[in-house]
């Protein structure tokens, strides 16, 4: 008796791409059709873009992690851990387990979505001093540590300590950087009124970056409205600045000026996961080159998308335009991705993918924000219903809309606690800690593993 098998699709990653990409494969095909597998470390998708909030304390971590274990009906099988590297020649994915198992998992269609990692660059005392802003425990993390320099500067009698634990710096005028800033700043001016032994005026905030602007992708009016909107709060920003040097109670800029800080904050840019350079084919900028069927020339059945991938954008047709790494992007072409494999899956012809840009929104606390949706330039309170209105609407389900509208709601009535959930009492935790940047093979890596556990199988 002949043993049919189905065919195995496997997706990588659990972010917006990924997960768009597995619903809409659980409602185009049916239960017989394929097998569905999804690899993630966390059964959950995380709404990075609130991420400042969730360090802010305006919103609650739960409410931005969108379980996946949540609905009864869906039928993907969930691997708990990390890809840490493809063998696209034996089709097989390499596997690190939460247990620290390795194991393998052959596939026929692989869908790689599995996003990016903090950029860093080789600057003395970054990864073993900075903090990051690109996962949830480091958003909670960062929270407990800004409350608790509040805490041991009330705590200290001695100037120079207090100087550097009411210093903050954060590194990265795009959107998570800057939306970082203002988030805690907001957070430390109202909890500084609880501390009558801290002059308030000793709490300073640093936004520097590199580029010459502000967000420049808002454009020069709002870019420049959201700088003057973060001066007139008390954040100095400076431009064309990056660190030359960051220690554990200070921070030299390239400018010269020395920073006394406890606090670096760095966001200045993602790059694609170390597990794309497993892979041994041709990237852009570290993204997987792709066609606009965000397919792999030159292997069948590989997909890539997100912020892994360089997708060409067909909307700009401009010679070697890619779509940016934005949510967005990555929700639309997770959907559009499944389309293509459930065509391939059934020999039908597969197409490009082509969306134009919604606009950009920033929030940047309180009644403060600027966006450009459908081009329109807003600021202020329309700017800021714009801005939230929109990650209201994205959030996948309606239990964590009614989360995340009950969170604005009573922290709009009610005000913040500052309150701390003891994360400092454990061993510090920096950028380099989070990211597990060390776990991925290289190419030869993955082969041999691979070549190896075959000749185990014969």
């Amino acid at each position: 008796m002949d043993t049919v098998t189905r065919p195995r699709i496997l997706v990588v990653g659990a972010g917006f791409a990924g997960v768009e990409c597995v619903r809409r494969l659980e409602r185009k095909l049916a239960p017989d059709e394929a097998d569905v597998t999804l690899v993630t470390p966390f059964s959950y998708q995380l709404y990075l873009p609130l991420l400042p909030q969730v360090a802010s304390g305006v919103l609650t971590p739960q409410s931005v992690a969108v379980s996946l274990r949540r609905s009864k009906k869906y039928r993907t099988r969930i691997i708990p851990g990390g890809a840490i590297g493809v063998d696209l020649k034996s089709k097989v994915c390499v596997i690190r387990t939460i247990t620290d198992q390795i194991v393998d998992e052959r596939y026929d269609y692989i869908v790689l979505a599995p996003g990016s990692i903090t950029r860093t660059f080789d600057i003395p005392g970054l990864t073993e001093h900075a903090y990051g802003m690109k996962t949830l425990a480091e958003a909670a993390y960062i929270r407990d540590h800004v409350i608790s320099q509040l805490d041991l500067a009330d705590a200290s009698d001695d100037p120079a300590e207090r100087a550097s634990r009411l210093q903050f710096v954060v590194v990265g005028g795009g959107y998570a950087g800057t939306e970082t800033a203002a988030c805690l700043q907001k957070l430390t001016h109202g909890a500084v009124k609880r501390y009558p032994r801290i002059d308030p005026g000793l709490i300073k905030w640093h936004l520097i970056d590199i580029a010459p602007k502000l967000m420049p992708e808002l454009g020069d009016k709002l870019g420049r409205s959201a700088q003057e909107i973060l001066r007139r709060r008390g954040i100095e920003v400076s431009l064309g600045v990056s660190i030359a040097k960051a220690g554990p109670e200070e921070v030299t800029f390239t400018d010269g000026r020395v920073v006394p800080t406890r606090t670096l904050i760095w966001t200045a840019g993602v790059v694609a996961s170390p597990l794309i350079a497993t892979l041994g084919a041709e990237t852009v900028r570290g993204r997987l080159a792709v066609n606009a069927e965000m397919c792999l020339p030159g292997h069948d059945g590989v997909f890539a998308l997100g912020d892994a991938a360089a997708v060409p954008d067909e909307a700009k047709g401009g010679e070697g335009a890619v779509c940016p790494p934005t949510a967005q992007h990555a929700m639309r072409q997770g959907r559009h991705v499944a389309d293509n494999v459930v065509a391939t899956l059934r020999n039908q012809p597969v197409t490009p993918y082509e969306h134009k840009d919604l606009g950009l929104v920033v929030d940047l606390g309180g009644t403060d924000a600027v966006s450009k949706p459908l081009g329109i330039e807003l600021h202020g309170l329309p700017a800021q219903i714009a801005a939230r209105g929109y990650h209201w609407w994205a959030l996948r389900t309606n239990v964590a809309k009614v989360r995340v509208a009950t969170n604005w709601t009573l922290n709009a009535i009610a005000g913040d606690d500052f309150v701390r959930t003891g994360f400092q009492a454990r061993k510090p935790a920096r950028l380099k800690d989070f990211e597990f940047t060390d776990a991925y093979m290289t190419p030869e890596q993955v082969r041999a593993h691979v070549e190896g556990t075959d000749r185990k199988e014969v």
